[in-house]
């Protein structure tokens, strides 16, 4: 378990001092996959950075698996970081080493011998789906195959715990989906504990349990990936939410939906978990004398459920389009009319 306490960290500029990290309070449980997203500024590449001890906090406690990170120091802070293993945004390999020798790096430090080096290694290119590419070196991988290495050595010395620092933001999308599937795979047979900052909501929504929204050094929103879906609470958070489930649900689509469909009423639903797979449309077109026009719509899978959209038109009597739009409110969607 990581518990984060209090946690604040200051920088000293020309300027005066720059709150980076301001109180910040987190429980993260074993073997969850915990994201952390912001705005470059909000402070998230700080807190991680505190939690293997690359920064030291200017006043707080991180406790990582019962080791208060935040104060030892030399011989203990060393030996406490071999169970928290760390990937970079920009894969940070040794270019003049194979992909084995990559992997092997971190044993080499620790001291363990050639012949479990070279087992371990060959385990890892197992596990990250690099089989046949233990002998190429860096510049002979594509991205998605370097942060693949870069994923396997951070698991070298079987750590506990996996942070990730933005670790798919110099991917294309594709391949981002990948290594995303490769780590909740890995989640899944380790038992890892997955700590991932990133400034994507796909990349939370795709495979976190919880989340933390931090703005201005602060955690301005925590919660359930599908909680935080289903009513995000913060300016912040509504943001990063609509960047992944609202994309086409503009002002200006909207406006324009209204136009091309100005009889009866444009209801926006939202589904989420249980609800998306309800037969909400079937039921409204057998008891009410209404058409139904699906106008547009769309479904994300996070790991606790689904949360979707979807756009419809009502048309028929104006008596009956409002008591279907009543019924359709008793029917655990939320529901909201569409006006200019």
């Amino acid at each position: 378990m990581i518990k984060i306490s209090s946690l604040k960290k200051l920088y000293k500029s020309k300027s005066g001092l720059i709150t980076a990290v301001d109180g910040v309070d987190l429980s993260i449980q074993d073997g969850e996959i915990f994201g952390v997203i912001g705005y470059s500024g909000a402070g998230k590449s700080t807190l991680i950075r505190m939690l293997n001890g690359l920064e030291v906090p200017t006043d707080g406690i991180v406790d990582v698996n019962g080791q208060i990170v935040s104060s030892i120091k030399g011989k203990a802070l060393r030996e406490a970081r071999q169970s928290i293993g760390m990937i970079f945004q920009h894969f940070n390999l040794l270019w003049s080493r194979t992909v084995e020798e990559n992997i092997e790096f971190p044993l080499e430090i620790a001291g363990i011998s050639k012949k479990e080096r070279k087992r371990r290694s060959a385990e890892l290119i197992d596990l990250v789906g690099l089989q046949g590419r233990g002998k190429a070196y860096p510049s002979q991988l594509s991205g998605g195959q370097k942060q693949r290495v870069g994923i396997a050595r951070a698991l070298a010395n079987d750590p506990k715990v996996l942070l990730c620092d933005e670790a798919t933001s110099a991917l294309d999308p594709q391949t981002t989906d990948s290594i995303l599937e490769l780590l909740v795979d890995i989640n899944k047979r380790l038992g890892l504990t997955i700590v991932l900052i990133t400034h994507e909501m796909h990349v939370i929504q795709k495979i976190c349990h919880r989340v933390a929204v931090m703005e201005d050094g602060k955690v301005a929103e925590l919660g359930e990936v599908l909680d935080i879906f289903r009513n995000p609470q913060q300016e912040v958070t509504k943001r990063f939410v609509k960047e992944v489930s609202q994309s086409d649900e503009t002002e200006e689509a909207i406006d324009s939906l209204l136009e091309q469909y100005p009889n009866g009423k444009v209801l926006k639903l939202t589904f989420v978990g249980e609800t998306t797979g309800q037969p909400l449309i079937t039921n409204l077109i057998r008891n009410f004398d209404v058409n139904v026009n699906i106008l547009q719509g769309k479904i994300s899978q996070t790991q606790k459920g689904s949360y979707g959209t979807l756009f419809v038109q009502l048309d028929g009597q104006a008596q009956t389009v409002t008591e279907a739009v009543k019924f359709t409110e008793t029917q655990s969607v939320k529901v909201e009319v569409m006006e200019r």
